[in-house]
């Protein structure tokens, strides 16, 4: 059965600053803050957390239904990756005199990042309804325009489809109480150690209180792993060592693509954030968030020899 994953669609414009940021941004300063990083390499990538997220689930085997928007202006090539990539495009639509949405981002040399975003055609991502999807058994409302995360989180509750709550990147266009609502309208709340924090303070309540909410949150920790609080307790889900540290752009969605295979296949919560743990080191070690190519077998191979047990 088709996961829905609605959230933003994007081109990723990605530069590597060959130095620290904490080198150069003085913290007594920041009020005067006029930087610039010379960055001599730059390419462009596929992008976007519902893309991603989407790229991740259908190497794992799932079939994954992107809903998002795209700008005539700049459509075609992703249009045409999702065709040869094999992954539906009956709810993305193509608005026309706009750009897609674009993330300019730098990383440093110790992972940090910086990035600005001009979201283009995901401004309008809520004209996209939730109930044009037939067949749906689990969704996933991920970063995107803010009305779009409203809506979409209370079309998914209307349908009474349970779905991930994916706050991430829209943390500081919604307010509190549109956080509060949309936590218990989920089934589930996706989130990192930073973002655990500051959804914290903009709600109001502590984050045992938002695990209250819901059946599970997930926190990944970066090399620390991630843990999953659920309604029996909490587990802890070591990091996989990755081969090379590349890149750390889409890790997170590459993240929850193995949660959301983990919940359609019904496997344990600590095989769920193993296999999701496996599919963000796999990730960091490329560029760009949509590079790691795996086929279903090599996926089963990489999480025996991490965790010593099958997932079949």
């Amino acid at each position: 059965m088709p996961t829905l994953i609605t959230g933003s669609l994007a081109y990723d414009n990605i530069m590597v600053f060959q130095g620290r940021f904490r080198e150069h941004i003085l913290p007594e300063q920041v009020h005067i803050l006029n930087v610039s990083f010379l960055v001599p390499t730059m390419r462009r990538e596929f992008g976007g957390c519902a893309g991603n997220i989407g790229y991740g689930l259908k190497l794992l085997g799932g079939e994954p239904l992107v809903m998002g928007t795209l700008g005539a202006i700049d459509a075609q090539p992703y249009l045409d990756r999702f065709a040869s990539l094999g992954i539906r495009v009956d709810h993305v639509r193509v608005l026309p005199d706009v750009y897609t949405a674009q993330a300019m981002i730098t990383t440093d040399l110790d992972s940090n990042q910086i990035t600005a975003f001009h979201p283009g055609a995901m401004m309008q991502a809520h004209i996209n309804q939730v109930g044009d999807a037939q067949g749906v058994t689990l969704g996933i409302v991920a970063p995107d325009g803010a009305d779009a995360m409203r809506q979409h989180a209370e079309q998914f509750a209307e349908r009474n489809i349970p779905f991930i709550f994916d706050p991430g990147q829209g943390l500081p266009i919604l307010s509190g109480a549109e956080l509060r609502r949309m936590i218990e309208l989920a089934t589930y709340v996706a989130v990192n150690d930073y973002e655990a924090k500051l959804l914290s303070d903009k709600t109001g309540w502590s984050f045992e209180d938002i695990v209250s909410r819901v059946e599970a949150a997930f926190v990944t920790l970066g090399a620390d792993g991630a843990r999953i609080h659920h309604r029996n307790g909490v587990e802890s889900i070591p990091a996989v060592p990755p081969a090379e540290i590349v890149d750390p752009t889409g890790c997170g969605d590459a993240f929850r693509a193995g949660l959301l295979h983990g919940i359609t296949t019904g496997l344990d919560w600590a095989t769920t954030g193993r296999l999701a743990s496996l599919m963000g080191s796999v990730k960091i070690a490329h560029q760009g968030p949509q590079t790691y190519k795996l086929t279903r077998s090599d996926i089963d191979a990489k999480f025996e020899a991490a965790f010593g047990y099958s997932l079949k």
